[in-house]
């Protein structure tokens, strides 16, 4: 007995030993403290995706807020899955021709814990899921209170595989945008650009809202957009610094610009509006954070503080503009300004990298180089391009397969009863 005892025991001293040994070979390479940033990244990621869908439902009527949040948070579900299935594999597997990653991935087939850089392999795709995630979402807010929910879906899931997942495998994957030398740190073109070019089409297509110019639309819960954009603005250093994809000192660098910028564009969008219609609003500063945070976002690990703040005073104004001015003049149904913000914003932001990176070998023009600027030029009309003809097709195909817009009716009823049966509020 006594023997036996002896023996477990040396198996369980061995067991706890060999353990560690064991912990330690398949961390290697992996550096825990990167590991955290990232993983904290990833939950501020995250958490945009509510924060969106409090900036959208605060802006739309009373009648449509939940159908409004609903389309930004059930891409949570839907490109989750699709990132899972072919999503990832599509944008960061190797390259096919600089277009577009192969099926190496396919399911997360041979994706482990093993290190990818200095994280786990499953955090950088996780990571790199809330940006896929994140940006359909942002569409939404040019297509609400019109568009029928089953057709959402449908455009979700094509629009994800067809214009998200190329255009983050040009310039993140390998592909030829990457190769040409275009800078896009954390999405400027792969996740802006291609947005707010997409929601354009999309509210020319569905055309206006019934009433639209001739009806008060006036935003029906002020606060929840406020809340919001300051969660917007706190899951962005998420965004923007986790793109370093390590606790460092660009990481801290990038966290710096981030919120330089969008102090300044918050205040150049309120000084803009206060000059034009003689008081400030609190809608307006919100707006203007956002347009700021749109437009580091290329920019933010290539240019100085001052650059930044060059970058952000230019990103309010301009974006008050095409929202104010532009889309008056133009008559398009842009709900929510996804166009006048994440379009204007994200080309302008994409153009100041060229005008302002100080990165050694890709300086901008106002650091002796013009041949950045061209390729920021190439790279926004690419995805000018690819983004709107693409979408433009999806949104007939699915057009033809369900009807894309609700009737009369159920447009004046509003969409929260007609397409999910809910009310935000009892009374």
């Amino acid at each position: 007995m006594k023997k036996k005892s002896g023996v477990i025991t040396l198996l369980a001293l061995f067991m706890f030993f060999l353990f560690p040994v064991f912990a330690w070979a398949a961390e290697d390479g992996i550096d825990t403290g990167d590991t955290a940033w990232i993983i904290i990244s990833t939950a501020l990621v995250f958490l945009m995706v509510p924060g969106v869908s409090l900036f959208y439902g605060g802006m739309v009527r009373q009648k449509n807020v939940l159908n409004t949040m609903m389309m930004s948070f059930i891409c949570l579900g839907v490109v989750t899955i699709l990132w899972l299935a072919y999503g990832y594999s599509l944008a960061f597997g190797p390259d096919i021709g600089k277009f577009i990653g192969d099926l190496s991935y396919l399911g997360l087939k041979g994706v482990g814990i093993e290190p990818n850089g200095t994280i786990p392999h499953q955090l950088f795709v996780v990571f790199q899921m809330m940006f896929a995630i994140l940006t359909p979402a942002l569409i939404t807010g040019a297509i609400v209170e019109r568009m029928r929910f089953p057709a959402f879906l449908v455009f979700l899931v094509l629009w994800t595989t067809l214009v998200y997942d190329p255009i983050c495998h040009w310039v993140w994957g390998g592909g030829w945008l990457m190769e040409l030398g275009a800078l896009d740190f954390a999405g400027g073109t792969v996740v802006h650009i291609s947005s707010g070019v997409s929601a354009l089409v999309a509210a020319l297509v569905l055309g206006r809202r019934k009433g639209y110019g001739t009806e008060r639309m006036v935003p029906h819960n002020i606060p929840y957009v406020v809340l919001g954009a300051a969660l917007l603005w706190f899951g962005w250093f998420g965004f923007n610094s986790g793109s370093a994809l390590g606790a460092n000192g660009l990481a801290a660098s990038v966290f710096v610009n981030t919120q330089v910028a969008t102090g300044a564009a918050l205040m150049s969008w309120v000084l803009a509006e206060w000059l034009r219609h003689g008081k400030p609003t609190i809608l307006g500063g919100a707006s203007g954070a956002i347009a700021g945070l749109v437009a580091i976002t290329p920019a933010c690990a290539f240019v100085t503080p001052m650059g930044s703040l060059a970058i952000g005073l230019v990103a309010g104004a301009l974006c008050y503009f095409a929202v104010s001015y532009a889309k008056v003049k133009l008559g398009y149904d842009d709900s929510l300004d996804v166009f006048g913000i994440h379009g204007v914003g994200g080309m302008w932001g994409a153009l100041a990298t060229g005008l302002f990176s100080v990165s050694e070998g890709a300086e901008g023009l106002f650091y002796g180089n013009a041949s950045q600027l061209g390729i920021q030029a190439i790279s926004i009309v690419a995805t000018i391009v690819f983004a709107s003809v693409t979408t433009f097709v999806i949104l007939k195909v699915v057009g033809a397969i369900t009807g894309l817009r609700v009737d009369d009716e159920a447009e004046i009823i509003g969409l929260d009863v007609n397409e999910h049966s809910e009310r935000a509020y009892s009374v």
